[in-house]
């Protein structure tokens, strides 16, 4: 700190980083190491003018033009009431007079000129070019306030699904130099997309091993295979590292699956029903299926990779089993809150199992909460992802796109989702044997069945709680358990009844 002090006293010795901020570019000069910069600081001072507008779910949030220090751990941005300087390890690579508020053509210009910097110090910030470049600065301003946050540029696309692909984590790409994966592609909608993957990052290790010292064959099988389950992998992003644990799900062109569970014995009659993405299709789906099949014992709702962020299909859906009660509330501000109820009456009263997992998101949240909250499911799996919240789309002047996820989302009875999750009332990752199926179900129909509702503790520890019930990594296949399991509940009224009545 005494290092930057000094700098800033002595400011005017760096003549090179003293021009104010209109004067940093000129059109003479506007392409600099392949870069134009003009263009650059235009996009760069719209996106700045857009967040400012933002309204982040009820917090009161600044963009703060330091966080461009997120690009780099060797680089730290400081700034006083009159300058910006940017020190890379031991060096003031610039200096600039901190610009006048909401003066975004400055912020803008600062912006480029310190990113300029740090890509003469930077490979990876070098090979950056259009979207990447600004999806990158926008990471790291956001870093903390929204991960997920992006830039997608104008006609940019994740990779087309053109058929089912089984049990894959969502991404495409090959090895590099050094013997890492690099992503090539993202499928829509997949376990990867929804957790933030992004073209370009860098897979180094799959479950604690080196991506290096795996051969090909292994690769293939940890990254699609046939058994679902999770993957943890550690990712190299231009904006830093991130371990993830991304579930193994069928990646599908429809945004739900049906399938009817039947035998000789009318009492046996289910639904399974899958859904990949909360959407106007799935709700069609869904409600086709319970009209054509009004006879079911049970149904088995599985959200496990279950997305979305359209409230309205997430009402619809929620309604054909809840009827018209409250399933969320939309909050963008601290006092701007909308209440979601569906418009009709429920269409089935079957009794319901809910699959959920930690790739249950966004809307998906809301709906297992409002299955929980008005007594009309069993949860069953391991903690939701606590990823509540829905996106804004702002258009900018140059085509692109911010995408942001800035509203958090709430049950209907307005408890928090976001940063919580739902909990299940059976975790699945204690079961993960058929063995252990038995001993389970024995114990409910001898009347031990002890389990703790954590979705009445308002101070869970969930962290802790996630520790306890982890996401299933090992034991029989996670699919095959988890119907099963759901199918003994639903079969059974005693054990049904049970289990609803703690």
């Amino acid at each position: 700190m005494k290092l930057i002090n000094v700098c800033l006293m002595l400011g005017l010795v760096f003549l090179p980083f003293n021009l104010w901020a209109s004067d940093l570019f000129q059109e003479e000069d506007r392409i600099q190491d392949g870069i134009d910069v003009i263009t650059v600081s235009n996009v760069f001072a719209d996106i700045y003018e857009k967040l400012d507008n933002v309204r982040w779910a009820g917090k009161s949030v600044d963009i703060a033009i330091e966080s461009l220090e997120n690009l780099n751990p060797n680089a730290h941005v400081a700034a006083t009431g009159e300058r910006i300087v940017l020190v890379w390890g031991d060096d003031l690579i610039a200096n600039f007079p901190y610009p006048e508020k909401k003066d975004w053509k400055a912020y803008g210009q600062i912006t480029t000129a310190l990113f300029m910097r740090m890509r003469q110090k930077d490979a990876g910030l070098r090979s950056l070019k259009d979207a990447d470049l600004y999806n990158v600065v926008v990471n790291a301003l956001l870093r903390g306030i929204d991960e997920n946050g992006s830039y997608v540029f104008n006609g940019d696309k994740k990779a087309d699904i053109e058929s089912k692909i089984l049990t894959s984590i969502g991404f495409e790409g090959g090895r590099d130099e050094r013997g890492n994966f690099r992503i090539t592609g993202v499928f829509q909608g997949s376990s990867a997309d929804i957790s933030g993957v992004k073209q370009g990052d860098i897979v180094s290790e799959i479950n604690g091993v080196r991506v290096a010292n795996m051969n090909d064959a292994d690769l293939r099988a940890v990254l699609n295979g046939y058994n679902s389950g999770t993957v943890k992998i550690k990712l190299l992003t231009p904006s830093g590292n991130k371990n993830l644990s991304l579930r193994r799900a069928s990646i599908v062109l429809a945004d739900a699956d049906v399938v009817h569970r039947g035998s000789n014995d009318n009492n046996n009659q289910m639904l399974e029903i899958i859904v990949h993405n909360v959407s106007e299709s799935a709700v069609n789906i869904v409600n086709e299926a319970l009209a054509k099949y009004d006879d079911i014992n049970g149904i088995i709702l599985d959200l496990r990779s279950a997305s979305g962020e359209d409230a309205r299909s997430a009402a619809k859906l929620a309604g054909l089993f809840i009827g018209q009660n409250p399933v969320m509330i939309i909050s963008e501000t601290a006092v701007d809150e909308l209440e979601v109820v569906p418009g009709g009456a429920a269409v089935t009263n079957a009794p319901v199992v809910v699959l959920i997992s930690d790739s249950t998101r966004g809307t998906a949240e809301a709906i297992a909460a409002a299955f929980y909250e008005n007594g009309r499911g069993i949860l069953v799996g391991t903690p939701t992802a606590g990823h509540a919240r829905m996106a804004s789309q702002i258009s900018l002047q140059n085509g692109g796109i911010l995408e942001l996820l800035n509203k958090s989302v709430k049950t209907g009875r307005g408890n928090v989702l976001d940063g919580r999750g739902v909990f299940p009332l059976i975790c699945l990752s204690s079961i993960r044997s058929s063995a252990q199926m038995d001993a389970f179900f024995v114990n409910i129909m001898n009347g031990r069945f002890d389990a703790h509702d954590y979705n009445q503790d308002k101070d869970v520890d969930v962290a802790a709680l996630r520790r306890a019930c982890p996401n299933i990594t090992s034991g029989d296949d996670e699919d095959a358990m988890a119907v099963a399991v759901a199918a003994e509940i639903l079969t059974n009224k005693m054990v049904y009844g049970e289990i609803m009545g703690l």
